[in-house]
């Protein structure tokens, strides 16, 4: 149970990340007839990343996989997320993580929406509050910085965050987040938030990296050019397109072919990156591929596009493609 030859990435707090990982978003049911068989299958097959959440509704068996796996706890890199129901109990969610995961410490801890939601029943539905009303994504934040005192979690960051809600939490953030983690794939390259990312130390982590699901990519001519000179699955190269551009990247498959061969990473050229990173310029195609359970057109989890600061029309197109 070799860990697989992928590039480890360095986070600005120091700690080392693989750069390939298996994301663990089964559904709102979390999967629970075959999440804990993946992971194990996962880990068998050189995984050394699992990345979960609460509102996944799976840490229980995330965690069982993880401990029966045979592979010491200190190399598997574990990433699980505050929802957006415990914005005001964040301690308390983060204990809850770690009971179900049955683990001593996670490795990564991410804001899984810059969103809070007041719900009776937790997950995503609920209504949702203001930027501006209390605990705000800054208070959120605030609390979570203190979870590294505990010694209980190795890193924080956030996820679903944009130029326009990371600059007001940097504005008061003590420490800096290590990873932003979004939707991230060639009809979506993010070429911007990336830069801005890198100026403030923060890598990205591609969720979706196949357009969940929907890959529509794989029928471009230009980028099925590519994958026939490789002799490769077409996942393949989208993969290492995000991992030669330095962004982790978290393809989920419960097929175990596909688990292999998406975490076997090909090199390629400066032209091949290029051509993959252009397609998105061609005519309709810059947009998210992301859909929202429950989410009215032209908002996410009760948030406009404005209010996160995503530059999209409804439909999931760039505005200014």
């Amino acid at each position: 149970m070799a860990a697989a030859d992928v590039p480890q990435f360095t986070f600005n707090n120091g700690i080392k990340v693989p750069s390939v990982g298996m994301g663990c978003w089964m559904g709102a049911d979390g999967g629970l007839d075959k999440i804990e068989d993946m992971c194990k299958n996962a880990i068998k097959n050189g995984y050394r990343h699992l990345d979960t959440a609460c509102g996944y509704n799976n840490e229980q068996l995330v965690g069982k996989a993880i401990r029966e796996s045979g592979v010491p706890r200190s190399e598997i890199f574990l990433t699980t997320k505050l929802g957006n129901s415990d914005h005001g109990r964040v301690r308390e969610a983060f204990e809850d993580s770690l009971a179900k995961l049955g683990v001593e410490y996670i490795d990564l801890y991410l804001m899984h929406w810059p969103q809070a939601i007041i719900s009776a029943s937790g997950g995503f539905a609920g209504q949702a509050l203001q930027p501006d009303e209390s605990p705000t994504l800054v208070e959120t934040w605030k609390e979570m910085e203190k979870l590294l005192d505990t010694g209980k979690v190795k890193s924080i960051g956030v996820s679903n965050f944009s130029i326009k809600t990371l600059e007001t939490l940097l504005a008061h953030a003590k420490v800096v987040p290590v990873t932003n983690q979004i939707e991230l794939h060639p009809l979506y390259p993010q070429f911007e938030l990336q830069k801005y990312c890198q100026d403030k130390g923060i890598l990205l982590t591609a969720y979706s990296p196949l357009g969940q699901g929907r890959p529509e990519f794989f029928q471009d001519s230009d980028y099925a050019k590519i994958v026939e000179a490789h002799k490769v699955n077409p996942a393949q190269i989208a993969i290492s397109w995000l991992v030669q551009r330095g962004i982790i990247a978290i393809p989920k498959s419960a097929n175990v072919e596909r688990m292999k061969t998406n975490i076997t990473l090909i090199s390629l050229s400066p032209e091949e990156l290029t051509t993959v990173s252009s397609i998105h310029k061609k005519t309709g195609q810059h947009r998210s591929l992301m859909t929202y359970g429950g989410s009215k057109p032209g908002e996410v989890f009760g948030w406009t596009y404005e209010q996160l600061g995503w530059n999209l029309k409804e439909g999931g197109f760039v505005k200014d493609d």
